[in-house]
């Protein structure tokens, strides 16, 4: 039994159930504020955010992460509305993006003058203890993401904050890769900065195929997100394969499920012509309705894919050491 801070207040562990890893209610790039003439219909976001909890609930689900970071566009209000009004348990995070797409210019200009990973850490851990500015809501995770290539200076101050409030406060750990890259890079550098790995999710670990890739990963005792079910970066047939294979070598134990989907916009970055195109591929139901069946073509069983959604999440937020990999289980 664990406890574990939702929007709305901290439950016991043993209450997430069915539980999908890593959605958005909304999501604003840092600048989206500009977009004066794309004003944010907080009435309407909160019915189409309504509207998807609603379809999930009707599939059993009752719990999810939405690990927006600090810097792109998180609404903690419009996540307790949407839980209150659903009953639902949503989960939020705490953290910075990539540097590529993030907040950065805040924070470099501050690195000018102070030990900028110290105040990172002392905003997560605020957050953490505190609640989140004047709301009194407290994340339940830490979120944190690199772009391609190695971490720029800006990421190695990220995720060193990251750790420090990771190992004061217990919180677990997910991250966003570009393309399924740098994921046993950032495993190597969490666990080097002593948080432990199965603390750890390796978020869009789907956006390679590798399944060599995938193994170091879960080899070195981390979580792998395959949560981005519906992006076309790869294919969701694909992405099916490389699951079924994991469980195959024994890997089930240690992957987590979700779509990365976004339900709102704020300052909407997509051209008008294909908005309706996007809101379309952006739901957070495709595990169930296209993706369970791939898998289960596969010769994946019932047992392993509950594991997907409702062990393994569990697990992940008890902080339930993961066994050696390729032992009994």
């Amino acid at each position: 039994m664990t406890t574990i801070q939702t929007v709305t207040g901290p439950i016991d562990s043993r209450e997430l159930g069915r539980t999908l890893m890593h959605e958005h209610l909304a999501v604003g790039y840092p600048g989206w504020e500009a977009a004066t003439n794309e004003a944010f219909d907080r009435p309407a976001a909160t019915r189409v955010c309504i509207e998807h909890v609603e379809s999930l609930q009707a599939l059993g689900y009752s719990s999810m992460i939405d690990p927006c970071p600090n810097d792109l566009g998180r609404d903690i209000e419009l996540m307790v509305d949407v839980a209150e009004a659903t009953g639902f348990n949503i989960i939020c995070a705490t953290g910075l993006y990539k540097e590529h797409e993030g907040g950065a210019a805040h924070w470099q200009f501050r690195a000018r003058y102070e030990d900028v990973s110290a105040a990172m850490a002392d905003l997560f851990i605020g957050e953490l203890t505190d609640g989140v500015g004047g709301t009194g809501v407290r994340p339940g995770i830490i979120k944190v993401g690199t772009g391609l290539g190695d971490l720029t200076t800006h990421e190695t101050a990220v995720f060193a904050a990251a750790a420090r409030a990771a190992g004061e406060t217990g919180t677990p750990i997910t991250t966003h890769t570009e393309d399924g890259t740098l994921g046993d890079r950032q495993q190597e550098v969490l666990t080097t900065a002593g948080v432990p790995a199965h603390r750890i999710v390796i978020g869009h670990s789907c956006g390679s195929t590798e399944t060599d890739y995938h193994l170091r990963i879960a080899r070195g005792g981390s979580y792998l997100g395959f949560d981005r079910f519906g992006i076309p970066t790869v294919s969701d047939d694909d992405r099916a394969a490389s699951l079924a294979r994991l469980v195959e070598h024994g890997a089930g134990d240690r992957i987590v499920v979700s779509h990365d989907s976004v339900w709102c916009w704020k300052g909407n970055p997509w051209p008008v012509a294909l908005r309706e195109r996007i809101a379309k591929q952006f739901i957070p139901t495709r595990f169930d309705t296209e993706i369970i069946p791939k898998l289960q073509d596969s010769g994946v069983s019932e047992e392993a894919i509950a594991r997907l959604t409702v062990h393994n999440p569990r697990r992940y937020f008890e902080g339930e050491a993961l066994a050696s990999f390729g032992a009994s289980r």
